[in-house]
């Protein structure tokens, strides 16, 4: 018993392996009446890591302009500070917002 093997099958297959580099996102402040400027310029400096002059001109951006990007970070990194930020803000009372958005 023979059985004949069929070796003109061609493969014209092409895999291309394309790699990106993971997104980014902005993590943003929200302006609001009740948060002091103090509170957020402690936040910027503790979980942003800002220094004392560029979290006074971050807050002021966020009084004067309504937000401002605090920082931009993989998923994962953007949205830990923002959950910290967030649960610091809300244990001190406090109503900030923090937004994460893609860049």
């Amino acid at each position: 018993m023979t059985s004949a093997v069929d070796n003109d099958i061609q493969i014209d297959e092409k895999i291309k392996i394309i790699i990106s580099e993971p997104k980014k996102y902005k993590v943003l402040f929200l302006n609001d009446d009740k948060t002091p400027i103090e509170f957020v310029i402690e936040i910027l400096i503790s979980i942003f890591k800002h220094s004392e002059e560029t979290a006074r001109d971050l807050t002021l951006k966020i009084h004067d302009e309504g937000s401002a990007v605090v920082g931009i970070y993989s998923y994962e990194i953007a949205e830990q500070k923002g959950i910290e930020a967030t649960h610091l803000a809300r244990n001190a009372g406090f109503p900030l917002q923090v937004k994460i958005d893609p860049e």
